[in-house]
């Protein structure tokens, strides 16, 4: 864990930055200048707007759902948020690891719990079966040997 302290350090920054810090910036400096350089310069917003408070209260009261409605759009009902997720999972090691690793055991799984059911009645397991087993034990090391990502 501590080897990219550095690095590690680094992206709590940029997490915590982009997440959380640039985001109330964001947000008070846009009420502010809004309510400031717009707002109080119609006299019909001002009727809808009396203070900044007024202004800060409305907008959250309405804004706040509406960003919550686009927030859920996105990652459920858009293909944009597919999309992200395809290439995370096309270009991060780690979670392209756990796939390959799960479309590698789930043949195996199956294919050991039918032996373990045929065994468990008392029954031989036959010349194919054992190849079988002999094969899937051949394509694990085979697997296991080309890892890109190892743990240390």
């Amino acid at each position: 864990m501590g080897k990219n302290l550095g690095f590690r350090g680094w992206f709590y920054f940029r997490t915590g930055w982009a997440t959380y810090f640039a985001f109330i910036v964001a947000a008070v400096n846009t009420l502010t200048v809004t309510f400031f350089l717009a707002i109080e310069k119609y006299p019909s917003l001002n009727v809808i707007f009396p203070t900044f408070l007024h202004y800060i209260v409305i907008v959250v009261g309405v804004g706040v759902p509406i960003l919550i409605l686009v927030g859920y759009i996105h990652f459920k009902k858009s293909k944009s948020y597919r999309a992200e997720a395809d290439i995370i999972i096309e270009t991060h090691p780690h979670i392209r690891r756990i796939l390959q690793n799960t479309e590698v055991l789930l043949p195996t799984y199956a294919k050991l719990t039918e032996l373990i059911i045929k065994l468990s009645e008392n029954k031989k397991l036959t010349d194919d079966e054992l190849t079988e087993i002999s094969k899937l034990q051949k394509q694990l090391n085979a697997h296991i040997d080309k890892r890109e990502i190892s743990i240390d």
